[in-house]
């Protein structure tokens, strides 16, 4: 099984706050499960969605 992390871990390994993570979860940037009435986010897709953000510098 995935090991799934609360949006609140997520917020802190990004460096942002939790606002954020909602809204990229909201915008369909980030993938998150429900659980009850929790948001949860694997490590893979966290890994995936970081992978996307990959910027070339000229």
């Amino acid at each position: 099984m995935k090991k799934l992390m609360k949006v609140k871990e997520v917020a802190e390994q990004l460096g942002v706050v939790e606002k954020t993570v909602y809204r990229l979860i909201w915008n369909g940037d980030l993938k998150a499960k429900k659980v009850g009435r929790a948001m949860r986010i694997s490590a893979e897709d966290l890994e995936e969605y970081l992978n996307q953000q990959d910027v070339k510098v000229a």
